[in-house]
């Protein structure tokens, strides 16, 4: 006679971690997941503070302004955090790629940077079309507050373009500086249109490693360094 069958462990416990893992990830952070997903698919203007707290999962928007004082406080604070990791990237170990000279700024260097770059906007691809809808608004006091968050990731920027050791024209740095950016958060801020163009995922894994190969090579290029082979 056949025993009886050993009781499968009950699913509830799988269920469960659901809210375990919602609530290692704060509140103020849920708000600013939905924040930047709404503001980077429809502006500033177009999204309402109630539409954001219902997709974070707050009971009433009420709950939000108890993390931000207004809308514009949770906007600039969603463009924040966006940027935040760019700056610290630059003067971080591996990240850092601010060299003297052409001659001193390694390859594997410039890899690694560009490496760690792309998987932040990877785990946050929204931010690029963010930055890029709150360039094209109209209003003033939102490219007052875009403009002063990307002071410093400029600034960094520029000053390790001005160690390319005469490579490009001093006043030509600005113009490298913008293609640079394009090449880079230009990939992620257009990930919708090139997937309607080419009716493939812009971000699948094999996708993302062609982008991978192609950057490097580009801006190895640009900087005056021969790529890794």
């Amino acid at each position: 006679m056949r025993g009886r069958r050993a009781t499968p462990a009950p699913r509830g416990k799988a269920r469960r971690r659901t809210p375990v893992a919602a609530a290692s990830h704060s509140t103020r952070d849920l708000i600013l997941d939905a924040a930047e997903r709404r503001f980077a698919e429809r502006g500033f203007a177009a999204v309402s503070v109630r539409e954001i707290a219902a997709e974070a999962g707050l009971k009433n928007q009420a709950s939000l302004y108890t993390h931000f004082r207004n809308k514009r406080a949770l906007y600039e604070a969603t463009i924040a955090r966006g940027l935040e990791p760019f700056t610290a990237l630059f003067n971080t170990g591996d990240g850092d790629i601010a060299a003297t000279s052409s001659r001193s700024l390694q390859p594997d260097r410039v890899a690694a940077f560009l490496n760690r770059l792309l998987d932040h906007l990877a785990a946050h691809p929204h931010v690029p079309r963010l930055i890029q809808r709150a360039g094209l608004d109209d209003a003033p006091m939102l490219r007052r507050i875009v403009a002063r968050l990307l002071q410093p990731v400029y600034t960094q920027g520029m000053r390790i373009l001005a160690g390319l050791d005469g490579l490009w024209e001093p006043a030509d740095l600005p113009q490298l500086a913008a293609g640079l950016y394009h090449l880079i958060f230009g990939y992620f801020a257009n990930v919708p249109l090139m997937a309607a163009v080419t009716q493939k995922d812009p971000r699948s894994p094999a996708a993302m490693a062609r982008q991978r190969r192609f950057l490097e090579q580009a801006v190895t290029g640009l900087l005056g360094v021969a790529p890794r082979h």
